[in-house]
């Protein structure tokens, strides 16, 4: 096999561990030849290199695939030796448990906000967020804050890039009321959304720093507008930004 096709092979493999998701956890040998418009041929043997490895698991009755145990472990490892996670971790599970809700830890991945990690709430009724989730940079609070961070220069082009598409009730729909929502985060140092990305979601944001004084994440809680307690809205927006002040005091 030459360097070329070593290289696609390696390409393909990466696009169809990418090709499952919350939505499309069982894919079967179909399924991914639509996704992908990679022969069945070909599919079939980078799979069966897949299942031998452990990083795809095969359903010999249904004739389907899902992710394996292999890459469970694997992001066991990532978890434990990334910095960033590890340190967040006991923080976020402290404002969990502060409130009983949800809380996230967000980058800027590919020009969109992306979770990478996530301690869920304690209540039956709560918004689910999961890891590796992505949504676009102008709607919610963990999205919005990211941007109001950025250096002028990147902020300015990822804006000219933008293409509003309205997902939810109250969803941010031009660059004059983004550029106003930004400045507002940026002076006040956390960004608020109610129901900007998800319906009925209530979500404050608050920027982790580095030892540099740069924005590499931001802490989200995120909760139902039905169990918003009004009252305690300067104590939701106090304690996200004390948990993100927190964890960037690990970075200094």
């Amino acid at each position: 096999m030459s360097k070329g096709d070593s290289m696609q092979t390696i390409d393909r493999a990466m696009k169809i561990l990418k090709s499952f998701s919350v939505n499309d956890s069982e894919l079967s040998l179909a399924d991914l030849h639509r996704k992908l418009g990679v022969s069945k041929s070909s599919l079939q043997r980078i799979l069966n290199t897949l299942v031998l490895q452990g990083v795809i698991d095969k359903d010999e009755k249904k004739k389907t695939y899902q992710l394996g145990f292999e890459l469970y472990f694997l992001g066991q490892l990532v978890e434990k030796n990334s910095h960033l996670l590890s340190t967040s971790k006991p923080f976020m599970e402290k404002l969990r448990d502060e409130f009983g809700e949800s809380v996230s830890l967000n980058i800027i991945y590919q020009k969109k906000r992306k979770c990478i990690g996530y301690v869920g709430g304690g209540h039956e009724l709560t918004t689910i967020t999961y890891i590796g989730q992505t949504s676009p940079l102008y709607a919610g609070a963990s999205a919005k804050l990211l941007m109001a961070f950025l250096p002028s220069e990147e902020l300015s082009d990822l804006l000219n890039e933008l293409e509003f598409t309205k997902i939810a009730e109250n969803t941010i729909m031009n660059k004059e009321d983004l550029m106003k929502e930004l400045t507002k985060v940026y002076k006040e140092g956390y960004a608020v959304s109610w129901g900007e990305r998800v319906k009925g979601a209530f979500s404050v944001s608050a920027p982790i720093r580095n030892r540099l004084n740069e924005v590499i994440a931001g802490v989200t809680i995120i909760i139902p507008t039905a169990r918003v307690d009004e009252q305690k809205l300067n104590l939701y927006f106090e304690n996200v930004k004390e948990t993100a002040l927190l964890i960037s005091n690990k970075f200094n």
